[in-house]
């Protein structure tokens, strides 16, 4: 024993000095740096290896796990199934979308992760296009879509007595909900966020309410299938009352319908750059820069003659152009949205209705949205996925050219009481509203505005906030719902602009204001801007880079003072007495509202100085008047550091033009030859004010509730009831 302990004492003395002699002589000798580097690669291709190969056995782990939790989920589908085979199903409804807007998601049925792959240059292939559902945002390979399961949202259960919960796999985190909405219904215990991030969960596309997949079926057995619709039943149009005209084509009616969109994408970039090209070869003063519309209301000049007829023959009534707030296709020429003929039973406007709807109960108040994607925030497809996916997918319109707002009202014709919300900019809000004048409603529906533009003036003026940005700081899609439902009734007064000839005194033009009116500097920042828009559209992809750009469009003006003549060569009549223009004014505004170029208060009711001037209102039947001295001015009101000045109030404006000046109402600016404007009052619109934060919001909406159902009652009829709402938001203001 004692030998083997000197034996392993002699042997580590002897590695101990054979080590010490090493390391003796690696110090002794000069550095190689050869061997350094060596050294340095063999640790760096060891290190990469091991990292790759530990990736691969986490990726093949949790594929794994996926494919056990699917099978989990596929078991409990088929008891659901076995169970009870009222359960309504629906083919998703697939759309064609860029890869990368996908990043992040798998594919539902074969699992795997949509990555991006390369891009191929300028242009768009199938290969970096995916498919995504419209109502539960699922994606999907192109390749694999038509294998998809039948487990979207059924947006029609006529027939049925009751809705049915609609359970699907949660794979993204489009519901909005709030932290204490993320557990489950039945257990109490918190769910993951997302699919694959956790345990397997199901949401109810109906109500939102999230169970595991192991309790599932417990809660069918305990508490039944039942849907109540959730917190928001009274918005949601409810699938018991929505008919089916004409059934879905299947795969292949899915197939065609992407291919279509591919072919009509490819179309597009080809036909942007055609026009592009067709901008830099045309003069400036074409008088077709005018023709286009920036979150606008208006007519088209094309066609003075012709336009004069229809005024005629019309009684007055403006034909509508579609909205393209920021697509360069319509710099040459604008795409009409025909005069919309009176609409019968058989005709929506010109589009195809897909459903109908029953007589609803007398307590629905169901949500009309519509969606302009090409808003200056550029996320419609982002909100619409989440509309979808909280409201049925029947009651959300997305706006072109070629669908306006007249089908969806179409639609809602017979419903007693619905609200309308607006996503996009102004000139989307005002798009709409001259769609519900045309209907003639006898009470015309109350409309909302979840702010998708860039300036968002209105928006801001009826509480619901300046931007995207904003909505999302209050709680998302949820809470602007709920406001929705408790928001108030209020008026806003709109006016009609008439381009008068100063020979013949024929109109050449029409245009509907909500907001405000300008001519001379301001008018021409904004079609510098517009300009700039249709020659660079991917420049405005954000509300916050339009807005710089429209600071450093300013900026290049501010030495140019190109309106000094301005006072001479203008004349302004307010109620029929000409009002002197100041003599360093370069532009004059007429606004309807408190709120211009993103928030600012041009006339300023707190003012300790009146002038003998009212405070302004934005259902007085009056309009303010100012001048700004230039762009530096507009600049310094902008950051507050400055007022406009106060010119006038009146009911009646005329305005009398003896040189060309750039005119812009509502944003959308264009170069108007000598002529007259003559501002008269059009009508005034019902508007949803946001009133969660006022003293007296939550009784307005008391109110308003009660005279809706006092007139389902036949207590009251339409016009009763308009009356009130109008001395209601009168009186609450």
């Amino acid at each position: 024993m004692l030998y083997m302990f000197g034996s392993s004492i002699v042997t580590t003395t002897w590695f101990k000095v054979q080590f010490e002699m090493h390391m003796l002589n690696w110090y002794s000798r000069s550095p190689d740096p050869s061997e350094f580097w060596i050294s340095v690669a063999a640790c760096f291709t060891v290190g990469v290896v091991s990292l790759w190969a530990f990736l691969y056995f986490f990726s093949l782990w949790r594929r794994k796990i996926s494919l056990s939790w699917m099978k989990m989920i596929a078991r409990s589908k088929r008891r659901n199934s076995d169970r009870n085979h009222k359960i309504p199903t629906a083919e998703h409804v697939w759309n064609t979308e860029s890869l990368f807007r996908a990043k992040g998601l798998k594919c539902c049925v074969c699992l795997e992760s949509i990555s991006p792959s390369q891009p191929l240059g300028q242009m768009v292939t199938s290969e970096n296009m995916v498919h995504r559902c419209d109502v539960c945002g699922a994606a999907a390979h192109i390749i694999c879509s038509s294998n998809s399961p039948k487990d979207c949202k059924c947006v029609s259960m006529l027939g049925s007595d009751y809705v049915v919960h609609q359970w699907t796999v949660l794979w993204t985190d489009i519901a909005d909900q709030s932290e204490e909405d993320h557990y489950c219904c039945y257990c109490e215990e918190p769910c993951s966020e997302s699919f694959l991030g956790g345990p397997p969960i199901y949401c109810c596309m109906w109500c939102q309410r999230l169970v595991h997949v192991d309790c599932q079926s417990a809660m069918a057995t305990d508490m039944g299938d039942i849907c109540d619709l959730g917190p928001f039943k009274r918005l949601i149009l409810s699938p018991l009352f929505v008919r089916t005209l004409s059934k879905p084509g299947g795969i292949l009616s899915s197939i065609t319908h992407g291919a279509n969109e591919f072919a009509s994408t490819v179309r597009g970039h080809l036909r942007n750059r055609s026009k592009k090209q067709k901008r830099h070869n045309r003069l400036p003063s074409d008088p077709a820069v005018g023709d286009s519309n920036d979150d606008s209301s208006s007519d088209t000049t094309l066609n003075c003659n012709q336009r004069a007829k229809d005024l005629k023959a019309t009684g007055g009534s403006a034909q509508r152009s579609a909205e393209n707030e920021h697509d360069s296709s319509g710099s040459d020429y604008r795409e009409l949205i025909s005069e919309p003929r009176r609409l019968s039973n058989d005709e929506t406007g010109g589009a195809k209705l897909k459903y109908a709807l029953s007589e609803l109960p007398a307590d629905a108040r169901p949500l009309l949205v519509f969606i302009n994607k090409r808003s200056g925030a550029q996320r419609g497809d982002s909100l619409k996925h989440r509309l979808h996916f909280l409201l049925n997918p029947v009651q959300v319109f997305e706006l072109s050219s070629s669908q306006g707002p007249e089908t969806g009202l179409f639609l809602f014709r017979k419903v007693p009481h619905f609200r309308v919300l607006v996503c996009g900019g102004d000139g989307t809000v005002g798009w709409v509203l001259d769609a519900i004048d045309r209907q003639n409603y006898e009470s015309p529906p109350p409309v909302a505005i979840l702010p998708a533009g860039t300036g968002n003036d209105l928006s801001r003026v009826l509480s619901w906030g300046g931007g995207l940005g904003a909505v999302e700081k209050q709680g998302g899609l949820c809470t602007v719902l709920h406001d929705i439902e408790h928001a108030a009734v209020t008026i806003l007064d709109r006016w009609k602009v008439t381009v008068e000839d100063k020979k013949s005194k024929n109109a050449l033009l029409v245009k509907y204001m909500n907001n405000y009116l300008g001519i001379g500097c301001d008018a021409k920042v904004a079609l510098d801007i517009h300009n700039l828009r249709e020659e660079n559209p991917e420049k405005f992809y954000s509300q916050f880079f339009n807005k710089v750009l429209y600071a450093r469009e300013g900026a290049k003006s501010i030495i140019d003072r190109t309106f000094v003549d301005l006072p001479w060569q203008v004349r302004l009549e307010v109620d029929g007495t000409e009002i002197e223009i100041p003599e360093d004014s370069e532009g004059v505004l007429v606004a309807n509202i408190p709120s211009y170029m993103g928030g600012v208060d041009l006339w300023h009711n707190e003012d300790e100085n009146p002038e003998n001037f009212d405070p302004q209102s934005i259902h007085d039947k009056v309009l303010e008047v100012v001048s700004v001295t230039g762009t530096w001015h507009l600049g310094t009101l902008q950051v507050g550091l400055s007022r406009a000045r106060r010119i006038a109030q009146g009911q009646s404006i005329k305005i009398q033009m003896f040189a060309p000046f750039p005119v812009q109402v509502d944003g959308e600016p264009w170069v108007q030859n000598p002529c007259t404007l003559k501002i008269s009052h059009h009508g005034q619109a019902f508007m949803l004010r946001r009133t969660i934060e006022e003293p007296l919001g939550h009784a307005a909406a008391i109110v308003t509730d009660v005279l809706e159902h006092a007139e389902s009652s036949h207590v009251i009829n339409a016009s009763q009831k308009r009356a009130l709402l109008q001395e209601m938001a009168l009186r609450l203001s």
